[in-house]
């Protein structure tokens, strides 16, 4: 029984649903500010540069019948195909169309992927510094396109595959080095930082082997994480490993929730410990590895959004994952404006920002919390 503020009592039943009615309240409004951002950022975006529109142009052209409501256009504009030549499109809606909103989308999904992603490896590692940046699968990832850019250009098609190989790969080694009759933690953070490190090394090496300019810019715009120059093309590639990845993620969220409760418990519901972990693992590899395919390495994504979404809607990863779907986008699209605009005419990679972002909310994590590490 507990005692509410007007003297009456009620069950711990009465009190976990009230609860659970204010959560998926927080969850609601969560995702309602993190799609009011999405809009808000994307409106800004596609309204300025080198070819300036007022916001009203801008959202009409981003609203408007010819493209919406014709798949045709659509399709040839997702396919990188000629739009049929009896539709007529104004110089603003071509240019927000072909050039502008591919970005947004962009951001939209490389921040879903990272946010996922990070949510997953924080249960599956039960440890709340977790992240595809801090656990070298970034880096890792990174380290593979990087590789592909720089010595087997001809083989870029095949970079969401490369960069999901080399995100696997370095998770295996990180996996390895923090093994000694299990993992913990902090041996799991050290070691992440190890490959990380080492693949970051590997990566600057690469540099010396460039010796077209213009493949060291590409290059250097992949280490730090940026979204110029994306366009429908990169919506392409990361469009279907999303569309089959963060479903399964959904789904997964009941093994998400065991996991948290430690390995004994898990087995003693019946659960396949090691198989899980390997394969839910995977999944983030994979959402992550696809984010830095067509992104680069945007840091911190994957520790902050899922924190943050932990304050606000609990740990019950049907919430957090919902929430952290929808909170990645809003970090990166906000983000991508605040790069591109800051400096205008200039524009600053989004790892920047973010990383400006997730820094000092790392070291607010430490200071706020005596005990930072296992969940």
């Amino acid at each position: 029984m507990e005692e509410t503020e007007d003297g009456t009592t009620r069950t711990t039943k009465e009190t976990e649903t009230v609860i659970g009615k204010r959560l998926d309240g927080s969850l609601a409004m969560l995702v309602l500010a993190s799609i009011a951002i999405v809009v808000i950022s994307a409106l800004v975006q596609v309204s300025f540069g080198a070819y300036s529109t007022t916001l009203s142009q801008a959202w009409h052209a981003v609203f408007n019948p010819k493209v919406v409501t014709n798949p045709d256009v659509l399709g040839a504009l997702l396919l990188g195909t000629e739009v049929p030549s009896n539709v007529t499109l104004s110089n603003t809606t071509t240019v927000i169309w072909s050039l502008r909103l591919p970005r947004v989308f962009v951001g939209i999904f490389v921040g879903a992927n990272l946010a996922v992603s990070g949510a997953i490896f924080q249960a599956v590692t039960r440890n709340e510094l977790a992240s595809p940046y801090i656990l070298g699968v970034s880096q890792g990832a990174g380290l593979a396109v990087l590789l592909t850019l720089v010595v087997f250009s001809g083989l870029t098609v095949f970079l969401p595959i490369f960069a999901a190989v080399g995100g696997i790969a370095a998770f295996i080694v990180v996996y390895i080095i923090a093994w000694k009759g299990g993992t913990s933690p902090v041996r799991l953070v050290l070691a992440g930082v190890i490959v990380g490190t080492i693949c970051s090394s590997l990566q600057r090496g690469l540099f010396f082997f460039a010796q077209d300019i213009g493949v060291v810019q590409t290059a250097l715009s992949w280490t730090t994480g940026s979204l110029t120059g994306t366009g429908w093309e990169q919506v392409r590639i990361i469009l279907l490993p999303t569309l089959v990845i963060l479903p399964l993620a959904m789904l997964a969220s009941r093994q998400l929730n065991v996991l948290l409760l430690g390995e004994r418990t898990a087995r003693s519901l019946g659960m396949s410990v090691e198989r899980i972990r390997f394969a839910l693992s995977t999944l983030a590899i994979l959402a992550a590895s696809s984010a830095i395919s067509v992104a680069g390495i945007v840091g911190f994504v994957g520790l902050i959004v899922p924190h943050v979404v932990r304050n606000i809607v609990g740990s019950d990863y049907r919430k957090l994952l919902v929430g952290s779907l929808f909170a990645g986008p809003a970090l990166v699209v906000s983000a991508d404006v605040g790069a591109r605009l800051a400096l205008n005419p200039i524009q600053i990679p989004v790892g920047i920002v973010t990383g400006l972002i997730g820094g000092p909310y790392f070291l607010y994590l430490m200071r706020k919390r005596q005990k930072v590490g296992e969940l």
